[in-house]
């Protein structure tokens, strides 16, 4: 597809396409905590005030009983294919502040990095897909049609999506879903994520005494709630790294030889990969290189834990509770709920005399794989081949988008994950960023996207 009059509208309007970036980043949509509430509403707002200006009819912010959803469509012919493009507005919180260079709700530029909280997930991301409709839109118009789902609390497991789909199945008819929330290789290595691992994310909480007590007279007397999670925590895992909940993989889709030889054919430099992350050595579950350990196991993981007194100076505590959240990445075929339930079953059982354990389950979703022969992964594949000057490379993430599930189960379409982030843009963590490449690059392929998924018919 040679350049064309999209194309040219991209090019005379980047500079505007980024300064509405940088106003979207400026809102600190954090759906996580409620004293954001009035900015994740207020970025809903702007989200449909974009959406109009680019061209969508039936726009309008969608409550829910949490954050609402912003919808809008463009239907040309009812006989031509239609794309479900689906994002998310919400962010994750910014803590801990005191890590970023500049604060994460002021988005600055530099070196051809966008830093702010939400730039490459998802704000940066959706958005290409907002300029892209109104490029078509405002020259050669869209081939196909299109309707957008922007959502307000991917970030907190989605949990007022479900019921959404369920009761607008109509609405949201489509004949492919297609999303920009995952990552490429590199910058001059585009690749399309073709599958998604599961999560089942939890929080435990182990109790002793009644009180905090003074540990010169109660130490070594009475069981010690941080110990006690610390030693429960580390038997989870076995000397090969291999999870130790019974039953936990059971359901597990082991890859063929040849599959696990097609994934190995991603270029991969470990040393250059501890040398990014500052690490002496990878580590992970034996039989396993590194990039399957990311995206074709299951693993768990502590994603954070407190207890007792960590303020300035030494206060002798023994500690009433102590706490943990952990999330588990789930693989084809492992359910969510029933891994859920193995886990609070084994984590219970394994609670030492002293004392006692509460697990609280908070949000999952299960495992997705896209075919690589569907007519709309080939278009998606046509269009970042001629996007980039490579034919993309299909790869398997480590990441969950749960509604991916649920699109396949509610609406019966498959999803195209169609990301243009990097694995270095600091996602969820401080100064996270986008490449103003990578965020040209998605504007200018979905527009490519879209006229090859229309050739391809219904």
């Amino acid at each position: 597809m040679p350049n064309t009059p999209v194309d040219a509208h991209i090019e005379a309007n980047k500079g505007r396409f980024l300064d509405e970036l940088l106003d979207l980043l400026r809102i600190p949509s954090v759906s996580a905590d409620p004293k954001y509430k009035a900015d994740v509403a207020r970025c809903a707002e702007a989200v449909k005030v974009r959406l109009v200006e680019a061209g969508l009819d039936k726009v309008e912010v969608c409550p829910t009983p949490g954050h609402p959803i912003v919808y809008g469509e463009k239907i040309i012919d009812p006989a031509k294919p239609t794309v479900l493009v689906y994002g998310h507005y919400d962010v994750q919180p910014p803590d801990p502040l005191d890590l970023w260079d500049s604060p994460p709700f002021e988005p600055v530029v530099k070196d051809g990095m966008i830093y702010a909280r939400g730039s490459a997930d998802d704000k940066g991301q959706f958005y290409m897909h907002v300029k892209a409709l109104e490029a078509m839109l405002r020259t050669n118009g869209l081939p196909c049609n299109v309707k957008v789902m922007i959502e307000g609390e991917e970030e907190v497991g989605s949990t007022n999506l479900g019921p959404f789909v369920k009761a607008n199945k109509e609405r949201l008819a489509a004949d492919v879903v297609l999303i920009s929330d995952t990552s490429m290789i590199a910058n001059d290595v585009p690749s399309i994520n073709t599958g998604l691992r599961g999560l089942s994310y939890l929080e435990v909480e182990v109790t002793g005494p009644n009180r905090d007590l003074h540990s010169g007279v109660y130490g070594g007397a009475v069981a010690n709630p941080i110990n006690a999670l610390c030693e429960m925590i580390a038997s989870l895992h076995d000397a090969d790294r291999r999870i130790t909940i019974p039953g936990f993989y059971d359901a597990v889709r082991e890859l063929s030889t040849q599959e696990r030889a097609a994934l190995a054919e991603a270029p991969f430099d470990e040393q250059e990969y501890t040398r990014d992350l500052g690490i002496p050595a990878v580590r992970g579950e034996q039989g396993y290189s590194t990039p399957e350990r990311a995206s074709i196991r299951p693993t768990l993981d502590v994603n954070g834990i407190w207890g007792g007194y960590i303020g300035e100076g030494a206060k002798t505590v023994l500690p009433s509770k102590a706490s943990a959240k952990i999330s588990m990445r789930l693989v084809p075929d492992q359910k969510s709920a029933e891994i859920t339930r193995l886990f609070q079953q084994h984590f219970e059982s394994i609670a030492p005399v002293g004392v006692t354990v509460k697990v609280t389950p908070h949000h999952g979703g299960e495992a997705a794989v896209t075919p690589t022969d569907s007519p709309a992964y080939l278009a998606a594949s046509k269009a970042m081949e001629e996007a980039f000057g490579k034919k993309p490379i299909p790869t398997r993430g480590g990441g969950s988008i749960p509604i991916v599930a649920l699109f396949e189960k509610e609406l019966g379409l498959k999803t195209i994950l169609f990301g243009f982030g990097l694995d270095s843009d600091n996602i969820h963590s401080p100064n996270e960023r986008y490449g103003i490449f990578n965020y040209m690059k998605g504007i200018t392929a979905i527009p490519r996207f879209f006229h090859h998924f229309a050739q391809s018919g219904k």
